[in-house]
């Protein structure tokens, strides 16, 4: 059986544009073929609406009200953007599910939801009409609401990897150590595999001295968990957003530049599996 590598990607400061990191990474892992989920967290739920989903007669809501494989079946929807990328659709039902102090049952029913992943009704392309059963997913990239209440303390209590994602601004500094606290309290509190993938740091403008200056700031602060490679603001992701298409279909010199970054954050992740 393939292990399944659970990435969340989170940010406490909105606006950073952590869903476009969450669907840049899943637009890479499409192109290179690897079967993926996108649990969408976030009530605001536009990761589902961005990836063009199927309907579907659950949500991710349901599934953490029980998270049984009957649950699931009904919540996962095919994606528009190509066949082996999938999504546990969001709603605005789940902020019932983002009590700010959660219990440990609580904490732990993505985990448990997760876990059954492995129901052979379950699988990349789930909703194709013919019978062949689905791939088993690779790659499972939780995207979660910018806050810490249970939604975001259950996706780390259920990933391997935490994806911090920041912009360069004055606020960039305590936004991203507040996440780091979030995943040392994760990891004391029980899921000792989780591990910070790094800080990626979204929107960046050329020759840009406050932008420039907030970067060198994090990086002395947080050295190599922050990214080499930045995204650039380019007008080419929210037309591709816009266009409900990932950025590595949206065939312009910017589009190309940002799937570049995404490209390489997804070896940075796959790598990170082969590690442990």
């Amino acid at each position: 059986m393939i292990a399944v590598q659970v990435v969340a990607v989170l940010s406490l400061k909105g606006g950073v544009g952590k869903t476009t990191v969450s669907l840049g990474l899943a637009g890479a892992a499409l192109a290179h073929g690897i079967p993926t989920l996108v649990v969408d967290l976030d009530p605001q739920a536009n990761a589902t609406i961005a990836l063009d989903v199927a309907p579907t007669t659950g949500t991710i809501a349901d599934v953490l009200d029980e998270p049984s494989r009957s649950a699931l079946r009904r919540a996962i929807a095919t994606s528009a953007w190509g066949e082996g990328l999938d999504v546990l659709v969001g709603a605005e039902q789940n902020e019932r599910h983002n009590h700010p102090d959660p219990s440990t049952k609580q904490l732990e029913r993505l985990r448990r939801a997760l876990s059954r992943l492995d129901d052979p009704e379950l699988g990349s392309s789930l909703g194709r009409t013919d019978t062949t059963p689905g791939d088993p997913y690779q790659l499972v990239i939780i995207d979660c609401p910018p806050s810490l209440g249970q939604l975001t303390r259950g996706a780390l209590a259920a990933a391997d990897r935490a994806l911090l994602v920041t912009d360069p601004t004055m606020f960039a500094v305590s936004g991203v150590q507040r996440a780091f606290d979030a995943v040392q309290a994760e990891r004391e509190r029980g899921n000792e595999a989780l591990q910070p993938l790094g800080v990626l740091v979204n929107r960046v403008r050329p020759r840009n001295a406050e932008h420039d200056y907030r970067i060198a700031e994090l990086r002395e602060l947080f050295g190599a968990l922050v990214f080499g490679g930045v995204l650039p603001d380019r007008s080419a992701v929210q037309q591709a957003q816009g266009a409900c298409l990932p950025i590595q279909s949206w065939d312009t010199p910017g589009a190309r530049e940002v799937a570049a970054v995404f490209t390489a954050l997804l070896g940075r992740l796959l790598r990170s599996r082969s590690r442990t």
